[in-house]
């Protein structure tokens, strides 16, 4: 490897990724950080391109109009067009700061937050951490999105600069192992939001997941509802392997077969499909709340707003705020042991993601050795 330079994994096509080379970040601003993954998961997004030639589909269909045009706001006017940096999810040890940074120190085992935010400006404080109104000039400013989400790069690679430390950083707290938050960047983080927020005041709640399409996500909050004691939690999902992951969880697992009735208080729709959405809504008893964490991309997604008015349902949709979520997930899993790493199907060797990011398995991780112990210096 040229000196002065780093790797990092650039998807080219779909089923094909590789190592390229690119320059060594440095701190840019005062507030800067440069950290060094260790822990990468794959997000449940990312098999989208990988797994299926969607660029040309889902440009052809910004034309008819039948896709929403959000997506080439998000991944480009021919969405997810090769090659771009790649990865969203990690665990990393900060390997330098710049002069302004006075919380995070060297040394410091951190999760590296999705979404690029200031922690300061107005949306940040209400906790719209992955809208951040300083960092985000188009649709989003995020790790592993390409170019139309920002010039951040992806977090599969030696070395990523970080911004705005002091806030985007978060430490993994001492005893927690590593491997156990290696997806809180993102869907450990999304997954949180659908279930324990709406636990919150509904004793005894029945909980639906339909999983499938965001694979990691369903399981982890099919784990989290158990967890924080739901009364009842049903997860329905083709893949017998993700349904015994849900029952060592505690949960309830089945095929999604057969009918389901509108009695449940929480639902999570992480099937990715509109059909799942549809079906999602109908098993929302009244007053209940149901989120949904895949991609919708059609234009003609139909939602029964007529129903929802009828049950006083509330649907919720949208980007994880993943920073705002960290702290009180991480000291949960620090209180508890909660055993997010279960969800993990394949722990593979870092110098292999270009094969291993190319998977067929629910949740990859990649991983190598950390340069330096807790107490110890990082050369």
């Amino acid at each position: 490897m040229t000196p002065g330079s780093v790797r990092e994994l650039v998807f080219l096509r779909s089923g094909r990724l590789a190592w390229r080379e690119r320059a060594a970040p440095r701190p840019a601003e005062p507030g800067d950080a440069i950290v060094r993954p260790f822990l990468a998961g794959r997000c449940d997004g990312d098999t989208l391109p990988i797994h299926r030639p969607v660029s040309r589909a889902l440009q052809a269909g910004m034309a008819l109009g039948l896709v929403d045009p959000v997506v080439a706001a998000i991944c480009g006017k021919v969405p997810f067009q090769g090659p771009f940096p790649i990865g969203h999810e990690c665990v990393a040890e900060v390997v330098a700061v710049g002069s302004g940074v006075r919380r995070i120190r060297i040394g410091q085992t951190v999760v590296v937050p999705w979404a690029v935010s200031c922690g300061t400006c107005p949306r940040c404080l209400a906790g719209l951490t992955s809208k951040c109104a300083t960092t985000t000039s188009g649709t989003l400013a995020a790790y592993g999105f390409g170019p139309a989400s920002g010039p951040w790069g992806g977090m599969v690679t030696d070395r990523i600069r970080v911004p705005h430390a002091d806030h985007m950083l978060v430490p993994v707290p001492d005893g927690v192992p590593p491997l156990r938050v290696a997806a809180a960047s993102d869907n450990l983080a999304d997954a949180w939001r659908t279930v324990v927020p709406p636990l919150a005041g509904r004793e005894g709640a029945k909980v639906l997941i339909l999983g499938g399409g965001a694979k990691s996500i369903g399981l982890y909050a099919a784990g989290l509802a158990v967890a924080h004691g739901a009364a009842t939690v049903h997860y329905l999902d083709d893949a017998p392997g993700r349904r015994q992951i849900a029952e060592s969880f505690g949960a309830e697992a089945r095929p999604p077969a057969g009918p389901v009735r509108g009695t449940y208080d929480i639902v999570v729709e992480a099937t990715s499909q509109a059909r799942g959405l549809r079906r999602a809504l109908a098993a929302t008893a009244p007053g209940g709340v149901c989120t949904a964490v895949g991609y919708y991309l059609a234009t003609g997604t139909r939602v029964p707003l007529m129903r929802m008015y009828a049950t006083d349902a509330t649907l919720r949709v949208g980007v994880s705020h993943a920073r705002a979520t960290l702290p009180e997930l991480l000291e949960f899993v620090h209180r508890t042991g909660f055993p997010a790493e279960r969800v993990t199907t394949l722990l593979a060797d870092w110098d292999d993601a270009p094969t291993a990011y190319a998977a067929r398995t629910t949740k990859l991780v990649l991983a190598r050795d950390p340069l330096a112990t807790r107490n110890g210096p990082t050369p």
